[in-house]
C-alpha cells in the first residue's frame, strides 16, 4: 500500500531465483497491529483469512521481517489452544522473509545488479531477533556491482518505530530515531537500505525533517534494480 515498488521488486527477485510466484488477491494485513495491542480475537479473525488465502502454496514469502516474524513466530502462539493450531503450525513452517528465503532456501549467492555509490543497512528488530537474519542481506549487497557498504554504528539498536510503540510512546520513539538517523548520516552513505518499511519510513521521515542528505529504499529495490521510483521520504532540495 505504501510502497508498491517493493512488491514488484520482490516478485522479480523470486522469479529470477526460479520461483513461480502468485500473489493471492484475498490476502490482508497479517494482524500484527491487533495482536500487539492485545486484541487477540481480532487478530485471530484476520489470521484465519490469511491462512485460507495462502493455503496450497509451498512457501509464503514476505518482503518484511516484521510481517514474516508475525506469520512465522506468533501465529502458532495465537492459535495454540484452538482447532486451527495444526493448520497454523504447518502454515508458519512455510513462511520466510524475502532475503532469508533467497539466500537460505533458494541458495542465491549473488544478483546481477549495479548501484554506483555508498549505502548503509539498517537491521530491523524483527529480522534480527525473530528471523535471525544478519549476514544474508550483506551477502547479496556485496554482489551488487559498484556498491560500497558502510556500516552504521550500533546497527542492531532499534530505530524507535516498533509499530504501535511509536504511537504510545512518541517521546521515547523520537529520541531513538534521532540517534539512529544521526548515526546513519554519519556513515557518509547517500542511501539507507532495510527490509522493513516501517523502519524505513520512520528513519527516512526523521532524515527528511532534519534535512540530512540521506535517502531510503527497501533492499529489494536495489537488488532488483527497480530504482525508477523516488526514494522514501526524499529530503527536500
Amino acid at each position: 500500500m505504501m510502497r508498491p515498488s517493493i512488491g514488484f521488486a520482490a516478485v522479480k527477485l523470486l522469479e529470477d531465483a526460479g520461483c513461480d510466484v502468485s500473489v493471492p488477491r484475498a490476502q490482508t494485513c497479517c494482524g500484527q497491529p491487533a495482536y500487539n495491542s492485545g486484541s487477540r480475537e481480532d487478530a485471530k479473525s484476520i489470521a484465519r483469512g490469511v491462512l485460507e488465502a495462502f493455503s496450497g502454496y509451498d512457501y509464503i514469502v514476505a518482503p518484511s521481517g516484521s510481517c514474516a516474524g508475525m506469520l512465522r513466530k506468533h501465529y502458532p502462539a495465537l492459535f495454540a489452544n484452538d482447532p486451527e493450531a495444526d493448520a497454523a503450525n504447518k502454515f508458519s513452517a512455510k513462511v520466510h522473509e524475502l532475503i532469508s528465503f533467497l539466500t537460505d532456501v533458494m541458495r542465491v549467492t549473488s544478483v546481477s545488479a549495479q548501484y554506483i555509490g555508498s549505502v548503509t543497512y539498517h537491521d530491523s528488530c524483527s529480522s534480527l531477533r525473530e528471523i535471525g537474519m544478519k549476514e544474508q542481506p550483506r551477502r547479496l549487497l556485496y554482489s551488487v556491482k559498484g556498491l560500497e557498504l558502510a556500516e552504521i554504528e550500533d546497527a542492531d539498536i532499534c530505530c524507535g518505530f516498533g509499530g504501535a510503540f511509536s504511537v504510545k510512546y512518541p517521546d521515547v520513539s523520537n529520541a531513538m530515531v534521532t540517534q539512529k538517523a544521526e548515526k546513519a548520516a554519519n556513515t557518509g552513505a547517500t542511501l539507507l537500505l532495510g527490509n522493513d518499511l516501517g523502519c524505513l519510513l520512520n528513519i527516512a521521515g526523521k532524515l527528511s525533517r532534519e534535512g540530512k542528505p540521506l535517502y531510503a529504499r527497501h533492499i529489494a529495490e536495489i537488488l532488483a534494480m527497480r530504482t525508477d521510483e523516488p526514494p522514501i521520504c526524499a529530503p527536500k532540495q
